[in-house]
This record gives C-alpha cells, structure tokens and sequence, in this order.
C-alpha cells in the first residue's frame, strides 16, 4: 500500500509539473519566419551619446609626450578599509551636460550629444590637427552604459555593460532569465531615443529556432494561398501538440518504470541512431501531414 501511495505521488507530480506552464509559452524563439526574414534586414545598432552620459577620451600617438595634455589624469583612493589610503591615477572622465557638451582639455568645448563614438572620434581627430602633426588615435567608451532588467525574472536589476552592446537575450541571460510564469510573448524593451523620448518596443520571444521552426517556416510557404499556408499552419501546430502531450504521458510511463526498476536504456548500443531515424521519420510526418490541409 505504501509503495502504491509513494507511485500515485510520482505520477502526481509528473502531471502538476507539465501543467504548470503551456510549453509552447515557454520556448524562445518559435516563429522561423522572424527569425529568417526580418532578422537579415536588421543593422547593428551604434549606441548615441546622450546627456548624463559618462565618457573617457584616450589620445594616443607615436611621441607620447605630445598626446599627454589630452590624456588629464585624476587621483583616487584606495584601500581606506585598512587604515591607510594610497592614490593611484585614472583617466579624467567627462559627463556630458544638459546640451550635450563636455569641456575637453586644450580643445574646449566639444558638442558630443546626438553623436556615436565613431562620429566623437572623427571630430576630435579633426580638432587636434592644429596640435599634433601626426594622425592621432583617439578611443572614446562609455562608462555608464548600464540596461535595467525588471519583472518576472530570476534576478532583476542593473547591469553595466563593459562593451556597449547588448540584446534582449543577453540581458536576460544576465538576470537569470525568465521564470516560467514569464510572458515570453509580451516582453518591453524601453530605450531612449536621440530626442531623449521613452520608446516601448514590444517583442515576442516565443520563436523554434532550427529545425521546428523551418518545417514551421516550409510547410506554410508552399502554396500561394495565404488561406492555405494559414491552416497548414495550425494543423502542423496541432500536430506538434499532439507529440508534446505524448512526451509529457511518456514521461510519467517513464518515471513508473524507472520505480519498477526496468532500464532498458542502455541495453541497445544503438539506441541513439534508432533515435536519430524516429527524428527524421516524425520531421517527415509533420511536413506530410501538414501539407494535407486544405481550404474548405
């Protein structure tokens, strides 16, 4: 009776634990299409300096002693938990002001809002011809490119980035990405745009990468009846719901024999192949099968 009692609880928790989420919820990245077409198009994005930003400027060349009064240099403490402080120089930083300018040594003023790091470069190398007759390096970074990541994550938070770019994966990488009661399908993405506005961007992580989402992505492509597509579509989704309550009553029948003590999974050295041509064989189905639907 008590081994009945301990069975019943395995197969319990099998249930609530597949119940918890719809899977289809939780997997990024679903929808092939989005991820083949719209991403091709898209061009890296080149982080503009805004006001309150806060930037360190290096100038370098072959004399050193002619970059160094650009390259200002102020001292910090350190060590002051153990009763002593000793100073060690570090690049003077520069905030950039409500107007977008920051007073650069020698140079003056240098309007830097609205511009990209290349762009701050280029003028700077420009300004310093009068002063260095070499073609100087100049390297201008970030220091506060911080990204915020709040709601239903493992840790929300602000992150600071070293090198300046992120994306809304890798944020969520950093904030131990979503639970699985996480819209996948409704995430924000609030940035600020170069008139210092707010701009909500929704996004939907819900997208099959790889081989779901190019059966996904082929099936609803072949005919040019949008109606088709359409219902090859969902009847390959249906399908794909169908295998997805299998695996989950799989499991539990797997977790019953495993309490019976019946491993039957290494018996067979060739089980992985077996398992590599019920893969295709089932990719094969979902294609035939889905590409049987017609409009009625």
């Amino acid at each position: 009776m008590k081994r009945m009692k301990q069975l019943g609880y395995y197969v319990l928790t099998a249930f609530l634990l597949t119940a918890c989420q719809s899977y289809k919820k939780v997997p990024y990245l679903q929808d092939a299409e989005v991820v083949l077409y719209s991403t091709q198009d898209a061009q890296l994005y080149d982080a503009k300096i805004m006001p309150k930003d806060l930037l360190t400027i290096v100038v370098s060349c072959t004399s050193p002693e002619l970059a160094v009064p650009f390259n200002l240099t102020v001292a910090t403490q350190n060590n002051m938990a153990l009763n002593y402080a000793t100073t060690q120089p570090v690049l003077q930083q520069y905030l950039v002001d409500n107007d977008g300018n920051i007073n650069f040594p020698v140079l003056g003023e240098l309007h830097v809002g609205g511009l990209t790091k290349k762009a701050t470069e280029q003028m700077i190398v420009e300004k310093l011809k009068p002063y260095i007759t070499e073609s100087p390096i100049v390297t201008v970074r970030m220091v506060n490119y911080k990204i915020s990541v709040i709601g239903e994550v493992a840790r929300p938070g602000t992150f600071t980035i070293s090198n300046e770019k992120v994306n809304v994966l890798e944020a969520l990488a950093m904030a131990g990405d979503m639970t699985v009661y996480g819209l996948r399908d409704d995430v924000k993405l609030i940035r600020e745009n170069a008139n210092g506005k707010q701009e909500i961007i929704p996004l939907d992580l819900n997208t099959p990468l790889l081989i779901g989402g190019l059966v996904s992505w082929y099936v609803s492509t072949r005919s040019k009846d949008e109606k088709v597509n359409k219902m090859r579509r969902e009847r390959g989704t249906l399908i794909a719901s169908g295998f997805i309550a299998g695996g989950a009553l799989m499991g539990v029948i797997s977790a019953v024999l495993k309490y019976a003590g019946a491993d039957w999974y290494a018996t067979w050295s060739g089980a992985e192949w077996l398992a590599v041509v019920m893969y295709v064989v089932i990719i094969g189905y979902f294609i035939w099968d889905s590409l049987r639907a017609k409009e009625e």
